[in-house]
């Protein structure tokens, strides 16, 4: 896992060589494919590789005009649940949620191009998977159970709303992903408890840390905390695995506000340890009945 965080490179500074692209474009198409990810009840898991394969994608390219993104996330989707869904979306319906922007043909070329560009390197440890470990070894009760889930859905869904808001912005690019989930979750939780389960010492998190604090804080002064979402037919034991869509472009305009006003005020300070840490819970929430 630590070899494929640091063999599997990305890039901040992407977008310099994409002058007709601004980062905005990117925050957008990645909230669409959230959306997408809902829609066809896809695991968080293919959505967080599908960003991973854009992105360390358009580092290999040069002059991608406008036109061109929404072909490439949508490729980078459905390369991404071929890979993680058991049963994934078929060509026609993604080539359907654009629109008629982009035909099943321009998806299967593009699908050559991503996968030729990336050397066929498909499967890099992300964010959520790191996330899962932590919480599983946070959580553990008995070793032979281990690749069950330990933990609460419900922390991990508020964990996993703030990695949604911070891989919108393309700065979180300049943090391996062990790094970015270990320190999402010490927002929720202390330093004591991520340095023990992940291995990482505070001064290895400290830059990612306060990075995170604009995003933290903006989801704490919406008043709105994530909560788990019931789909037909997804099971109970599984439903805060599937990608769901909020209003981040919204809270992210507030989260880089804010981190705007701090870094002119030369004040980036953590925020306490644990101030987003939701009621621990060992319950599993009962489904509501279905629509």
């Amino acid at each position: 896992m630590l070899h494929k965080d640091r063999t599997y490179p990305r890039d901040k500074n992407l977008f310099q060589k994409h002058p007709e692209l601004q980062e905005n474009m990117r925050a957008i198409l990645l909230d669409w494919l959230m959306e997408v990810s809902e829609v066809y009840k896809l695991h968080r898991e293919t959505f967080y590789l599908a960003q991973d394969l854009f992105d360390r994608f358009m580092a290999t390219q040069k002059n991608v005009v406008k036109s061109s993104l929404q072909l490439i996330g949508i490729t980078s989707l459905f390369i991404a649940a071929k890979l993680e869904e058991i049963y994934p979306p078929k060509l026609h319906q993604f080539a359907y949620i654009t629109d008629g922007a982009c035909t099943e043909d321009e998806i299967i070329c593009m699908e050559l191009i991503i996968m030729k560009a990336l050397k066929w390197r498909l499967s890099p440890m992300t964010v959520v998977s790191w996330l899962n470990i932590y919480l599983q070894i946070a959580y553990i009760r008995e070793l032979q159970h281990f690749l069950l889930p330990q933990y609460p859905q419900e922390m991990y869904i508020q964990i996993v709303e703030l990695l949604d808001l911070c891989v919108l912005d393309i700065g979180c690019l300049e943090f391996p992903y062990s790094v970015l989930a270990a320190s999402a979750l010490y927002h929720f939780s202390n330093a004591e408890m991520v340095e023990k389960v992940t291995g990482y010492e505070w001064m290895e998190l400290e830059d990612c840390i306060k990075y995170i604090v604009p995003f933290a804080t903006a989801i704490k002064d919406s008043g709105k905390r994530a909560k788990l979402k019931f789909f037909r037919g997804v099971d109970i034991e599984d439903v805060h695995n599937i990608q769901t869509h909020t209003d981040c472009l919204q809270l992210l305009e507030k989260a880089q506000a804010k981190r705007e006003k701090l870094q002119e005020e030369s004040k980036i300070i953590p925020i306490p340890s644990g101030v987003l840490t939701p009621p621990l819970s060992d319950k599993k929430q009962k489904a509501p009945d279905s629509e």
